[in-house]
């Protein structure tokens, strides 16, 4: 049965997925990808119009994926917002453990561009980056914490950071540092604004009976 022209496309975004995260972006040629997906050059380019769009095809089949396994770690874990924001980091430093990992293939890909800041694949990392921000702030914010969307910054920032500790260390320890820091800056908010709604419930005036 002949392949359809889905199943081709998804066979060379496979091939890509492989070969840019594992060997990096630039070290790639096309016609590797091409040779590993089993199609011709001609064939790769008419699903994808060069090696830009198949870079920024790479980054985006990724991105809802990232997103999706960060929640489910966050709804898998025990315990209040604090620690399941904690076992993001500690499932990452899991995931670092195991000999195929690269990294963050958003962070590798904006630093092999880092000349390109105008790149398709830069802006979807970018946007990436910036959902996963959006989705803690939208976590603190439920948990009442005051400055969620600073929170949610320091946190990605802990996130990222971690990334880049790791692959310069070899140490995916410092992953669950970053986690311990990243939990105790969510319960200090956590706590703050317990105290601030507490203030306030006690300044109120009374009424007289």
């Amino acid at each position: 049965m002949p392949r359809s022209s889905d199943d081709t496309r998804s066979r060379i975004l496979s091939a890509a997925t492989k070969l840019f995260y594992g060997e990096g972006i630039r070290t790639v040629s096309v016609d590797a990808v091409a040779a590993r997906a089993g199609v011709t050059k001609r064939t790769l380019y008419y699903h994808f119009k060069s090696k830009d769009s198949l870079v920024a095809a790479y980054l985006e089949a990724r991105d809802q994926p990232n997103l999706d396994l960060f929640k489910q770690w966050f709804a898998e874990a025990e315990g209040g917002t604090a620690a399941r924001v904690e076992a993001i980091f500690r499932n990452l430093a899991r995931s670092a453990r195991h000999p195929k990992w690269k990294g963050c293939g958003f962070l590798r890909t904006s630093a092999e561009l880092a000349n390109m800041p105008g790149h398709p694949a830069i802006r979807i990392g970018a946007a990436h980056k910036k959902k996963v921000e959006d989705w803690l702030r939208g976590s603190f914010e439920v948990e009442g914490a005051g400055h969620a969307a600073a929170l949610a910054r320091q946190v990605a920032v802990l996130l990222d950071g971690s990334f880049v500790a790791v692959l310069l260390h070899r140490d995916p320890s410092y992953m669950e540092t970053a986690g311990q820091a990243a939990a105790s800056l969510i319960t200090a908010a956590l706590a703050g604004a317990v105290r601030k709604r507490a203030s306030a419930r006690n300044s109120k005036p009374r009424s007289s009976s």
